[in-house]
């Protein structure tokens, strides 16, 4: 159904080619798309309940995208009512000393999820050729190898058994703006305002070519980048949910058998 928001390996992207409010991709309203996003969640639950029984699988989800995109907002939404035993966040920041002191995916990889898991990374290894790059943390010669250094962790993690969806949330420069203007002007949510985010504002145009070459030269058939649009929150819930609903569905899982004669056992 959004296969068009895949990007694919062997056809570069321009994101300024993706609409970001994504209304005219869906027909309904969207009072409609919310109570499909309520279906889908309750199906998202279901089968993840079934994931972590079966215990053989392993989903990795990937978010990435501007300030303000909906990072911690399409986790509060999509995966509501999931089981937090089988479900983990990993948000990566500036490194400690310790993770400095080690190749850059080194606390990625512990990360991962394990048997019957998912892990939503918020923020990712991708950090390290997108805000490392723009902001010269390391010349062109370190950052641009990491690409294929990228490419071979994620084709090492599917090949051990790990399904990965990589979403790329995309807002535009407008929505953003008063996105920045809600949080400085609403009182319970001036804590997510920071004047630093005005300085990385004003390095859009640095940031999308750098998304552009992650997205392009990172999207394979094992790891696939979705561009989602993300200026209609209901509409970027109903894109993302739809695809893990869909993949989770593909793993065909079944609930592991039963004690033999369980059914017998009697209780005092």
């Amino acid at each position: 159904m959004f296969d068009q928001f895949r990007v694919k390996s062997d056809t570069p992207i321009k994101l300024a080619d993706f609409d970001a409010n994504g209304k005219h991709y869906f027909e309904g309203e969207k009072s409609v798309a919310k109570n499909a996003v309520e279906s889908l969640n309750e199906r998202l639950e279901a089968l993840q309940e079934l994931m972590y029984a079966e215990g053989k699988r392993k989903l990795l989800v990937v978010l990435q995208g501007m300030d303000t995109s909906g990072k911690d907002s399409t986790i509060r939404y999509v995966f509501e009512g999931v089981n937090p035993q089988g479900v983990k966040v990993a948000s990566f920041k500036v490194p400690t000393p310790i993770e400095m002191a080690h190749d850059y995916l080194w606390r990625v990889h512990q990360k991962t999820p394990g048997s019957g898991e998912i892990t939503i990374f918020n923020r990712s290894h991708y950090e390290d050729v997108l805000v490392v790059r723009v902001h010269e943390f390391v010349p062109k010669e370190v950052w641009s190898k990491r690409y294929e250094h990228i490419q071979n962790f994620e084709r090492m993690l599917t090949d051990e058994g790990t399904t990965i969806l990589k979403f790329f949330l995309h807002v535009d420069k407008d929505e953003q703006k008063e996105r920045l203007l809600e949080r400085r002007d609403t009182p319970h949510k001036q804590w997510k305002f920071s004047t630093g985010d005005l300085k990385e504002r004003a390095l859009w145009s640095k940031y999308h070519e750098a998304y552009e070459d992650a997205l392009n030269k990172t999207s394979t058939t094992c790891a696939p980048w979705y561009v989602i649009p993300a200026n209609q929150k209901w509409y970027r819930n109903l894109v993302i949910s739809t695809i893990m609903v869909e993949t989770l569905e593909s793993f065909d899982m079944k609930y592991p058998e039963a004690e033999e004669g369980v059914e017998n056992i009697q209780f005092d």
